[in-house]
């Protein structure tokens, strides 16, 4: 009886030439190898096996296939012990076909219609293109093996009408699918040409080159596979001559991602507008597709690129987002940086969120859309927030309470012009929920108001909170804790994006690094590239906080003893040495809302 190993799953990706990573007790496929998708993100891991029972699965709904360990032994003629392969899995029966004791004679009518499309009569009779003898109007072409045993037969009608034919190609049911012009290579395993059509590969024989092969049934079928695994991975390198269809070339994914050998590929720009090896031939002749072989650029590595071919960037000259706080923004030479995740932290009470919404303030007053999250405030509470941020002193009414007690005010006249302020400019997730609604991905609504809204500036407060509201809670704290982060990290460098996640640090003080502080996995602080933390200390005043930068991926300047800064709480302003308490937004001078602010006219820096 069969008994499911790990190793069992590992060697069957090393079979199939799949790139495979295993994640959470599973080994995902970069690609399902039953329908080959094309590589997009939504296709990307859809396959997987656990390696626990070694049950697979690919959710893509156009395939959907599952089974076992047995299933793709079948499957993909991949062995699991010779007593398991003689016990479960009877090999597939073909149909024989009768190899002749003598080569196919090429019948006057094939030379004759393949000499139209180029082919040479040598060639012709090489690969022994025949034409059935009752239907000379239909080209017979035998596929025999690298052993010279006839395994395979397809057909093309040479006078296919589309308005009265059903079929141009058709093949012989049951055969063993294989590659077409096996037995004509040399034996020499330097160079194997592989193309879509079998008049292409006779077409590049044509131009003089040996070992050109074609695969069976277009570039969509790749049953063949299996049966041709081992014969073409002797070759040093295979040369993909797929069509050129929609700006791709055809087959170049799928072999590309199988084989072990080297792969290149024709370049783009040598097919001239051409769709194929025999178009080539017809308008450009031999020299031409000698050429576009000879020329062929090995198939980049997948996300690799050259370090030359990087484009040179002025990291002082990125785009920033000046926070407002002058210490701040010159260790940072200007501020935050786009595409990437700020991480404030602290521990609660202490203020981290309200200098969170104060940078989303500024944010705002340099006229970049924003989006944000707030898991412990509500709506309305995190709009008086930053309405009394914008406000200003000049703005906020004091008064004092029938206890005594001094309170502060925005009149509702003046919160309209707030509100008219940052209209279309910064948009809130709403915290209000509804028992029974089907619960959104809050990373897919980012994304969203990101692409729908423009925004460029994303506050999340705070991880915890934000953690609760996306899938896959059955997964380890720490494992969903760092896929998020990891996530946030690829859209904001997708979208040249800013955000901004404020999560609380440990309930303990014992870490040596700043930078391991934060509560939860070590990939929180791994993956941001500014780390801020926002405290009390005890040695300054009560009402004052310590703003450190322990971590500074862009440029290393850090500041561990931290900026003291100040509250305002009649403004609810964060402020520090030579600040201005007192900045104006513009949001009650007319116009758009929207006045410029230098908020320091000696920085170099934008």
């Amino acid at each position: 009886m069969y008994e499911f190993k790990p190793e069992d799953a590992w060697n069957f990706a090393r079979h199939v030439h799949a790139q495979a990573q295993e994640r959470n007790g599973e080994l995902f496929f970069r690609l399902c190898p039953y329908c080959s998708p094309k590589p997009t993100r939504d296709n990307l891991n859809s396959f997987s096996i656990s390696l626990e029972t070694g049950q697979f699965k690919c959710l893509r709904s156009s395939c959907g296939a599952t089974g076992n360990m047995l299933t793709l032994s079948k499957d993909f003629d991949f062995s699991l012990g010779n007593e398991v392969d003689e016990y479960y899995q009877p090999r597939r029966q073909f149909r024989r076909l009768k190899t002749p004791d003598k080569p196919i004679e090429s019948k006057p009518e094939a030379v004759q219609y393949l000499a139209r499309r180029g082919i040479s009569e040598e060639v012709v009779k090489r690969y022994q293109i025949t034409v059935q003898t009752e239907h000379p109007n239909i080209l017979v072409f035998p596929f025999l093996d690298d052993s010279g045993q006839m395994q395979f037969v397809k057909y093309r009608k040479t006078d296919f009408d589309r308005e009265k034919d059903n079929n141009k190609e058709w093949c012989q049911a049951n055969c063993k699918p294989i590659l077409f012009g096996m037995a004509q290579c040399n034996g020499r395993f330097d160079r194997l040409v592989i193309t879509e059509g079998q008049i292409d590969s006779l077409s590049v024989a044509t131009a003089g080159i040996e070992n050109a092969v074609s695969v069976p049934t277009g570039a969509k079928g790749f049953t063949w596979v299996p049966y041709c695994w081992d014969w073409m991975n002797r070759f040093q390198e295979v040369v993909v001559f797929g069509d050129h269809e929609k700006g791709r070339i055809t087959l170049l994914d799928e072999l590309s991602s199988r084989l072990k050998c080297a792969v290149k590929h024709v370049r783009e720009e040598d097919y001239r507008d051409c769709k194929d090896a025999n178009d080539i031939l017809q308008r450009y002749g031999k020299s031409h597709l000698r050429s576009c072989i000879e020329n062929a650029v090995p198939v980049p590595i997948h996300k690799v690129i050259d370090l030359a071919d990087v484009e040179r960037v002025d990291i002082f000259r990125l785009p920033k987002l000046r926070t407002g706080i002058r210490q701040l923004d010159r260790l940072l030479y200007g501020g935050l940086p786009f595409g990437g995740v700020v991480l404030i932290s602290g521990k609660p009470g202490e203020g981290k969120s309200t200098l969170a919404s104060q940078i989303l303030v500024n944010a705002i007053c340099q006229q970049h859309k924003c989006f944000a999250y707030s898991g412990e405030l509500s709506n309305y509470q995190f709009q008086s927030c930053i309405d009394f941020q914008v406000a200003g002193r000049g703005h906020v009414v004091e008064y004092q309470n029938s206890w005594g007690d001094t309170n502060y005010n925005v009149s509702d006249a003046n919160r309209q012009l707030i509100a008219d302020w940052y209209k279309g400019k910064c948009f809130l997730y709403d915290n209000r929920m509804i028992d029974g609604e089907e619960q959104e991905s809050l990373l897919e609504i980012a994304e969203n108001v990101i692409r729908q809204y423009g925004a460029r500036v994303v506050l999340l407060d705070n991880l915890m909170t934000a953690l609760d509201l996306e899938p896959g809670k059955a997964f380890d704290k720490y494992d969903r804790q760092s896929l998020f982060v990891k996530k946030l990290a690829r859209m904001a460098l997708r979208y040249n994006a800013l955000v901004l996640l404020v999560a609380h640090k440990r309930k303990n003080n014992f870490s040596a690094n700043e930078n391991d502080e934060v509560s939860g996995s070590g990939d929180i602080s791994n993956l941001a590239t500014v780390t801020i933390s926002y405290e009390k200390s005890k040695e300054i005043e009560d009402g004052q906080r310590l703003l450190k930068v322990s971590k500074n991926r862009l440029f290393g300047k850090v500041n561990t003893k931290g900026f003291i800064l100040d509250f305002d709480e009649k403004t609810r302003r964060i402020y520090g040495q030579g600040d201005n308490l007192d900045v104006d937004y513009g949001w009650c001078k007319g116009s758009d809302g929207f006045m410029q602010i230098d908020m320091d006219a000696d920085f170099p820096f934008q």
